[in-house]
């Protein structure tokens, strides 16, 4: 049994560019950028950023180039495919992608927050629901809460 599936969560490194094939047909070519954080034995704090080329074929490169721009939040759910071509030189090159099956959108950005924004910037654009039975009560319940 074979089973060939990428499944990555990040944000948008490279806004999807969207062209056309020569029969027409919509292709869009984005990056993604997931990141990983571990501390190793010593304790040290490492991260460590992957990027990854991802093809997206008819509607979805459609819908993708008109609502991921880069720094959005994207899951993707695919294959990988490995092309091969010789450059103009005539070397073999070789390019592994992943090609798009299924995409869901993160929130929509309000503002990008970069590393130079301060925490309390950052903190006056997100709203807060507070759980807390023991608070005045706001009038909101499990229900509201938006997951």
């Amino acid at each position: 049994m074979n089973y060939n599936k990428a499944i990555i969560v990040g944000r948008v490194s490279q806004a999807p560019g969207l062209r056309s094939t020569s029969g027409g047909q919509p292709v869009a070519t984005m990056g993604v950028a997931t990141n990983r954080i571990w501390t190793d034995k010593s304790g040290q704090r490492h991260e460590d950023a992957e990027f990854h080329t991802v093809v997206l074929w008819g509607k979805l490169a459609e819908l993708a180039s008109m609502y991921l721009p880069k720094g959005s939040l994207v899951l993707v759910e695919g294959r990988m495919e490995t092309r091969t071509w010789e450059d103009n030189e005539g070397n073999p090159r070789k390019m592994t992608e992943i090609v798009a099956e299924e995409i869901q959108f993160g929130p929509k950005p309000s503002a990008v927050v970069t590393k130079t924004d301060s925490p309390q910037s950052v903190a006056d654009d997100v709203p807060v629901i507070d759980l807390d039975d023991d608070e005045e009560d706001t009038g909101r319940d499990m229900e509201d809460i938006p997951f």
